[in-house]
């Protein structure tokens, strides 16, 4: 009787300890899942647009499963970036250096899209830069790119912002002010690629008057850097190779999409970032999309910051990042 019971306790405790490590396995493989997710965060426009053919042709890196989440606007990409949520970010080139000099630890790693502003509307009789003066123009949101590039502007070619023309932030995203600049509720706005082709299409009494694109060029003698990604510190540490495949891959998919525009405009449609072929098919040659890793544009890129500080120290942060901003093999 007594050994019966033994054996009764030490087959209870084997299959208490298989349950006990059973369970830990569990929890460890769906710990370990979690962390061979990569999220990719991007934007719904020229940035979504560049990535559609690694999207269709690149679902891992290394060993890790890649999850692309294709945000409307940059506000939607910070909270992900503050809470170290994503390793890869896209956002605007200021956006960036706020978050770095925040101590977001992100850095820079390449420039994928390069200036894709307009002044929109019907007036024919705008013709230059002169001709806004007592004109209300509208922008998508203070402080951000279009804002402050818009203001530059106004100022070099001597035009107050303040006293010469009245800005409007009434409608605030990018998709909002297309519509408004569609519909005719905004009758001079600055939008920027793919929702000046959205425009177009919806109403082809309105045509780009003014491109930023051009003006800044021609005050700088530079392309405007328009857009940052951005890869976590710890995971360009840890994994610098993983990040120069990433990089690679990027580049492929921007030289594809600038190549089969036709293909890619169905890619754009599929992944939901526009809603019709045909105006993704217009946008791309406008979207100029080319990639350029951070470390090769490095000069240019605080040229650019640095004008922006000049304005206002705190469109970029406060001051202008250091070297650690900027990843480096």
């Amino acid at each position: 009787m007594i050994r019966s019971s033994f054996k009764t306790l030490a087959l209870s405790a084997i299959l208490l300890l298989l349950v006990v490590f059973s369970c830990k396995k569990r929890t460890q493989d769906k710990t370990a899942n979690q962390q061979e997710k990569i999220i990719v965060a991007t934007l719904r426009g020229p940035a979504g647009i560049s990535m559609v053919h690694m999207m269709d042709q690149m679902k891992n890196l290394g060993k890790d499963t890649l999850n692309y989440q294709i945000k409307n606007e940059p506000l939607q990409v910070r909270p992900l970036l503050f809470q170290e949520k994503a390793t890869f970010g896209v956002v605007p080139t200021n956006m960036a250096a706020i978050l770095y000099n925040k101590g977001v630890p992100y850095q820079l790693a390449a420039v994928p899209v390069w200036g894709t502003l307009y002044l929109f509307g019907k007036d024919e009789h705008i013709r230059g830069w002169g001709d806004l003066k007592g004109h209300k123009i509208y922008l998508m949101a203070k402080g951000m790119t279009p804002d402050v590039m818009f203001r530059y502007l106004l100022e070099k070619n001597g035009l107050d912002p303040r006293e010469d023309v009245a800005l409007d932030y009434s409608f605030p995203t990018h998709i909002e002010l297309a519509n408004a600049v569609a519909s005719g509720k905004a009758g001079l706005a600055v939008i920027s690629e793919p929702m000046v082709s959205m425009v177009m299409n919806k109403n082809d009494r309105v045509k780009p008057l003014i491109s930023l694109n051009d003006a800044w060029k021609s005050q700088t003698n530079m392309e405007i850097p328009q857009t940052a990604l951005l890869v976590h510190q710890d995971f360009a540490n840890n994994y610098p190779e993983r990040v120069e495949d990433f990089l690679h891959a990027y580049k492929q998919s921007v030289q594809w999409i600038n190549r089969h525009p036709e293909k890619g405009a169905r890619s754009v449609v599929r992944y939901g970032i526009l809603n019709d072929t045909a105006v993704a098919r217009a946008s791309i040659p406008r979207c100029n999309i080319r990639f350029k890793k951070a470390r090769d544009v490095q000069d240019q890129l605080t040229s650019y910051l640095e004008i922006f500080y000049q304005m206002n120290p705190d469109i970029v942060g406060g001051k202008i990042p250091d070297e650690g901003f900027y990843f480096k093999k």
